[in-house]
């Protein structure tokens, strides 16, 4: 049988095609706005300024973590590039910041914004663009309600599942008690105090007074009066740091000798407590899923090992003491997580699904117990807490990791 020799022109198209099924993942690979064979864009909003920039370390923590996984390669040989703006803890301002992170940077991700006015601002227009609202920086109900924003999901614990471990806690230790609650008036304290109502169910007249500031009020000593003057015996300090300071300081100065519970978003000891006076904070509770960085305990902890080396070489001008850098290395570090998993297809839709798909995963940052789960159904990764006592120089924690789950 004569043998028939193939022409260049029949041979081209056939080469290719080998090419094609011998490379299955070039031909899976998959990007919207923000990605690339070389780079994946992640948007960030931090309060860089103004009254709540206290926490602003978090992203610059973020950045050098972001860093670090360049210099060891990137994620799937892609480098990470972290464009952060700040929005001084102002809703119009984060509108603006998102709208450029979006439309200008073509970001695929807005990673971690910071704040609840913040991101409620923000919520609409990153669900209406189908923009992953990825590892919110605060604690509002809605930033984990998958059916009206499922382009959004939550970091730390639920406000209101914070309300409700104070509540258990409250109910178990103190059934008596006379509880007095200092908040933030909008969504971040009213879900802690929702919360914390809902806890305590048929029992919530234990609560015997409440005080609602304003974000730009310049003190709150005048609230504090009020709740002293109410009898309470127990005082719960919903803040953010500038007030939580003010608030430890005033009841020092009244001697008033309350349970005093500091809600976690500042329980810092290096920018609320030792600001407020390590001496006086002593005795505060509070509760929180992560590690106290200055804990000896931890030391030879593998996760925490990780956590030191990383801020040696990374971030050596900050403290392991704040948790805001806690915070920032262990959201940098599920949002790499939730990269590596979408491996080649690096569309938003995508980003979101793999962020829903999280299973026991552990940052070296969380206390034992806590890990992070999430599904289609659940965009809360944490719901679990410890309580904890600062002993006056570290938080020193007790009793079980509970949990808080909310109604979904």
């Amino acid at each position: 049988m004569p043998l028939r020799l193939l022409s260049p022109a029949s041979i081209a198209p056939i080469a290719a095609l080998s090419l094609v099924l011998a490379s299955p993942a070039a031909a899976q690979k998959r990007y919207d706005p923000g990605a690339s064979d070389t780079e994946i864009k992640i948007g960030n909003i931090m309060p860089y300024s103004g009254p709540a920039s206290a926490y602003g370390v978090a992203g610059i923590i973020e950045a050098a973590y972001f860093r670090m996984i360049n210099d060891q390669g990137g994620i799937n040989g892609r480098k990470i590039n972290f464009i952060s703006y700040d929005d001084a803890y102002n809703p119009a301002k984060a509108v603006e910041q998102a709208r450029k992170l979006v439309e200008s940077d073509e970001v695929l991700v807005v990673f971690n914004p910071l704040g609840t006015p913040s991101n409620t601002a923000i919520l609409k227009y990153l669900n209406a663009n189908k923009v992953p609202q990825l590892f919110v920086g605060a604690g509002g109900t809605s930033f984990g309600d998958h059916k009206s924003y499922p382009w959004t999901m939550a970091w730390q614990p639920p406000y209101q599942s914070e309300g409700r471990i104070y509540a258990k806690y409250l109910l178990t230790e103190r059934p008596g008690a006379k509880i007095a609650v200092l908040y933030q008036n909008d969504d971040f304290g009213k879900d802690v105090l929702k919360g914390l109502k809902d806890g305590l169910g048929d029992k919530a007249s234990m609560i015997v007074a409440t005080e609602a500031y304003e974000v730009t009020e310049p003190t709150i000593d005048s609230r504090i009066i009020n709740l002293k003057a109410s009898g309470a015996d127990v005082f719960i300090s919903v803040t953010t740091p500038k007030p939580a300071v003010q608030a430890i300081r005033k009841v020092a100065a009244m001697d008033w000798k309350p349970l005093y519970i500091q809600g976690y978003a500042s329980a810092s000891v290096g920018s609320v407590l030792k600001p407020a006076g390590l001496d006086i904070s002593r005795g505060i509770l509070s509760a929180y899923y992560a590690k106290d960085g200055s804990d000896p305990q931890w030391d030879n902890d593998e996760g925490m090992k990780r956590f030191a080396a990383f801020l040696a070489k990374y971030a050596p001008d900050y403290s392991r003491n704040d948790i805001s850098v806690v915070y920032g290395y262990g959201v940098a570090q599920a949002m790499v997580q939730v990269l590596k998993q979408a491996g080649d297809d690096l569309t938003r839709a995508n980003v979101m699904k793999q962020a829903a798909s999280l299973k026991d995963f552990t940052p070296d940052i969380v206390v034992p117990g806590v890990t992070l789960n999430t599904s289609a159904n659940d965009h809360y990764p944490i719901e679990q807490l410890q309580m904890m006592r600062f002993g006056g120089e570290k938080w020193e924690l007790f009793g079980p990791v509970i949990s808080g789950e909310i109604e979904r």
